[in-house]
């Protein structure tokens, strides 16, 4: 396996026991392996605990916005691009089909490939996320944006037209937060102190996940309210 130019440095520093010399015995291979296992996972761990010990309290605060929010009749719309799309596809199915708990209506934008390839051939692939909440999304409804960048233009976008709706926005972010620390158009943003996408969207996970377990405890006192249905 080559491990020449930029990206075959970037998997030698990520796996360098696949880079190993040949004349290495296995059970070095196997220990080295054990090793970047146990590394890459007190890695995870440490980024997770910082991140929830940064944003505890603007979690809450945002949970119970969020809970407010369902409580009224509103639903809640996720997006994101490449991995970030497969998130914002179980943020929508953790809220709306938990597993345990209240189900919520949830929406991930990326599901239809029909409204985001015609969208994205016809007008542009900037516009894809905007233009389905100008269909379908409401004042009092939820938008949530991931980008490990922070810096994706539909992602963008799309938090303009929300805010531009009356939608309470949430975002997520990786590295310094990018375009997205910038913006006025984030309600509650939270961004993970790390260059490392793997461990960025790692610890993305622990953020929805923190975020789903405080809306239901808010909702426990309104257990017995109506569910609106989809767009």
């Amino acid at each position: 396996m080559s491990g020449q130019g930029p990206a075959g440095a970037g998997m030698q520093s990520l796996y360098p026991f696949l880079y190993a010399d040949k004349g290495g015995s296995v059970d070095s291979v196997l220990e080295e392996v054990r090793r970047s296992t146990v590394d890459k996972a007190a890695e995870i761990v440490a980024l997770r605990g910082e991140v929830a010990a940064r944003y505890a309290d603007e979690l809450v605060i945002c949970a119970g916005v969020m809970a407010a929010a369902f409580a009224g009749g509103g639903r809640l719309f996720t997006f994101g691009n490449g991995g970030s799309s497969t998130d914002a596809q179980t943020v929508a199915s953790l809220f709306l089909a938990p597993p345990a708990g209240r189900p919520l209506p949830a929406f991930s934008l990326t599901s239809d490939v029909a409204v985001v390839t015609a969208l994205s051939n016809d007008i542009g692939f900037e516009v894809v996320f905007a233009r389905e909440l100008g269909a379908f999304a409401r004042r009092g409804d939820i938008a949530l944006g991931l980008s490990t960048s922070g810096g994706s233009a539909n992602v963008l976008r799309a938090f303009e037209e929300a805010s531009r709706r009356g939608l309470t926005t949430v975002g997520l972010a990786g590295y310094h937060g990018g375009k997205m620390a910038e913006a006025d158009t984030i309600d509650h943003l939270f961004v993970i102190p790390s260059s490392s996408v793997h461990r960025i969207q790692e610890a993305q996970t622990t953020v929805y996940h923190i975020l789903w377990e405080l809306v239901q405890r808010a909702l426990g006192s309104t257990a017995g309210a109506g569910i609106p249905g989809p767009p």
